[in-house]
């Protein structure tokens, strides 16, 4: 591999594979990370590591796009697949994912932590054995009551409001992934956290 040499950063969108849950909350890791290799001009379309996978170049890294297709509960598995292939610390594995604590449209940014209830990013740090990675989460709304089924909650769609906020925050979360690479997390995190159209 003549590009062996070059640092390579694995970009990871959560989501759950198939049609059905294409435009749901759960899926937003996936949607911002499509918004990213489109900005890079990146095709996620070979499979393999239980996931679809692409590669480019941005400035003088490499960088590996993956949208694990294990469903959400099982992401990790194929995280570490293509990280120990690919030789990735944690400390160059960007997760992006929904989070029910922030409104659509506004993101967080931390360099690492735990799961937070996140069932994918559970998953992540059991199978990395590490928590010390960057994550971008997305905003999706909190459930609209303390009794409504979270599981229920995730895998509903936006209203039409809410799809012109995650709009804006797919591209910044997608901007917000090449900041981290150039500046570290506490200068894209100072930049883009709570960012809000």
């Amino acid at each position: 591999m003549a590009a062996g040499n070059l640092e390579t950063w694995l970009i990871v969108g959560l989501g759950n594979p198939g049609r059905e849950y294409e435009r749901t909350r759960h899926n937003c890791g996936f949607r911002a990370l499509d918004v990213l290799a489109d900005q890079l001009g990146c095709r996620i379309d070979r499979a393999k590591f239980q996931g679809l996978y692409g590669q480019c170049s941005y400035q003088d890294k490499k960088l590996m796009l993956l949208k694990p297709q294990t469903y959400m509960n099982l992401s990790g598995r194929s995280v570490v697949q293509l990280s120990a292939y690919f030789n990735i610390p944690p400390q160059r594995i960007i997760v992006l994912f929904d989070d029910i604590s922030l409104e659509p449209g506004r993101l967080r940014i931390r360099g690492n932590g735990s799961a937070g209830g996140h069932n994918g990013i559970k998953s992540i740090i059991q199978e990395l054995g590490s928590q010390d990675f960057p994550r971008v989460k997305i905003g999706v709304g909190a459930k609209p009551n303390p009794e409504f089924d979270l599981a229920d909650w995730v895998l509903s769609s936006f209203s039409a409001n809410e799809e012109k906020a995650l709009a804006v925050s797919f591209e910044n979360a997608a901007k917000s992934v090449l900041s981290i690479i150039d500046e570290g997390v506490p200068q894209a995190a100072n930049r883009f956290n709570g960012s809000h159209p």
